[in-house]
């Protein structure tokens, strides 16, 4: 797996993994915009709006047919969050060129995904209003349907409690009103800001050496533009705002959700915060982490216990899922583990699982390229030039001293329990 970067244009980057590992091409466009409540929804609306149809397409059955005719290619444009950026991201998968006999196939891929961005379908020089007023109807139920999954729904109001005034806080989707008041002339000028203004990554997984990408995009997008908004490095102060919070949430809820919200204090860019990585994996991060052994297996007061590390924000999460009647002595069980990272008390065999667990995961991730492309792109924004390997080597070269160092900077920021009863 060879991986190659370079810019290709004013704001626009080209990530190139070359590799033979998978049977299909992936490759994607990141719009990478500042994460807003002002534009959240409106970033959120641009993709379902644009799968809805194009120039040459007039309907997603149109390009449903197109996508068959690739050899039964998919199709993919969402919105993600990474750090305060947030990514408006078009993906198309399909067969490795040499499973189809043709020679372009790759440029074809290429070409529809261009297709859908660039290309959209107008009508008296906007937006299609009976698409927009649809997909705005499907993004409120989207907005307002998250609250089924509480797991992921807690993990999510967690962060907006702990991140309150942050922009780190605001909903990859937006809101129900900000949806409302969009209409199809101020979402059609506002994705043409998007093309015009925002950086882009471009991520191409397959085999790739043959094909010369900027010829082909030169002649399809410009590439000189100009007025490019660049996102500055997220804000990792450690102040809490009016200092540690508990939220407590009542929903009708059979299971309580308690999540404690950690700042680590260390920016990914520091040496130390690989060292932190490995310090999570030992805490929380599977059944020989301390949490899983000493909240689910001794105490039995879990269904799940495990701490999840936000890498572009420099937070750290830990979740559970309890009984009601189990949150204070939860809540404690799991103060008092993470008091044990930063005293040391640790083993050397913690801390060879940890790296393991990791490494394997690094493993792992490279059987999916989709997962390559997330991990090099994630690199390209944080100007992270390590590979897989070279990611895998610093961990390994992680020590003791190191993790005890990096636990230290944590500090408790906000508690917060989604709960059945009511709590002062």
């Amino acid at each position: 797996m060879e991986y190659s970067r370079k810019e290709i244009g004013e704001g626009i980057g080209i990530n190139i993994i070359n590799t033979d590992k998978f049977k299909s091409t992936f490759i994607s466009f990141s719009f990478v915009r500042p994460l807003s409540d002002v534009e959240a929804s409106l970033n959120a609306l641009v993709p379902a709006v644009l799968k809805r149809g194009s120039m040459n397409y007039k309907t997603s059955i149109e390009i449903q047919k197109k996508l068959e005719e690739l050899y039964g290619a998919n199709l993919s444009l969402d919105v993600n969050k990474k750090g305060e950026r947030h990514i408006i991201e078009f993906s198309i998968e399909g067969p490795e060129g040499k499973y189809t006999g043709e020679e372009n196939y790759t440029t074809k891929l290429l070409n529809i995904l261009i297709e859908i961005i660039y290309n959209p379908l107008i009508d008296n020089g906007a937006f299609v209003e009976r698409y927009v007023e649809q997909e705005k109807e499907n993004l409120v139920k989207r907005i307002e349907g998250r609250i089924n999954d509480k797991k992921q729904y807690a993990f999510e109001r967690a962060i907006e409690e702990m991140c309150r005034g942050e922009k780190f806080s605001v909903y990859k989707y937006g809101d129900v009103e900000s949806v409302k008041k969009i209409d199809n002339r101020s979402l059609y000028a506002h994705y043409k800001m998007v093309l015009e203004t925002s950086p882009i990554e471009i991520t191409i997984v397959g085999k790739t050496e043959d094909i010369d990408y900027k010829k082909i995009l030169s002649e399809k997008i410009d590439l000189n533009r100009k007025d490019i908004i660049y996102i500055p490095r997220e804000n990792i102060s450690n102040k809490m705002q009016g200092g540690k919070s508990v939220i407590f949430e009542k929903m009708d809820v059979s299971q309580g959700k308690l999540i404690l919200g950690y700042r680590i204090n260390i920016p990914y860019e520091d040496k130390l915060f690989d060292a932190f990585i490995v310090a999570s994996e030992i805490l929380g991060g599977g059944p020989n982490s301390k949490l899983f052994i000493n909240v689910r297996e001794k105490e039995s007061l879990a269904y799940y216990v495990y701490s999840q590390v936000l890498k572009h924000k420099s937070i750290m999460l830990v979740s559970s899922g309890i009984e009601i009647d189990n949150f204070e002595k939860t809540k404690e069980i799991v103060k008092n583990q993470v008091d044990e990272m930063i005293r040391g008390n640790f083993t050397d065999e913690d801390i060879n699982d940890a790296k393991n667990s990791i490494t394997t995961s690094i493993k792992t991730l490279q059987d999916n390229n989709y997962a390559v492309a997330e991990f090099y792109l994630s690199n390209a924004i944080s100007n992270d030039n390590r590979t897989f390997d070279s990611y895998a080597r610093s961990i390994k070269r992680v020590t003791r001293e190191d993790i005890i160092k990096s636990c230290q900077e944590l500090k408790l920021d906000t508690i917060y329990f989604l709960t059945n009863e009511d709590k002062r």
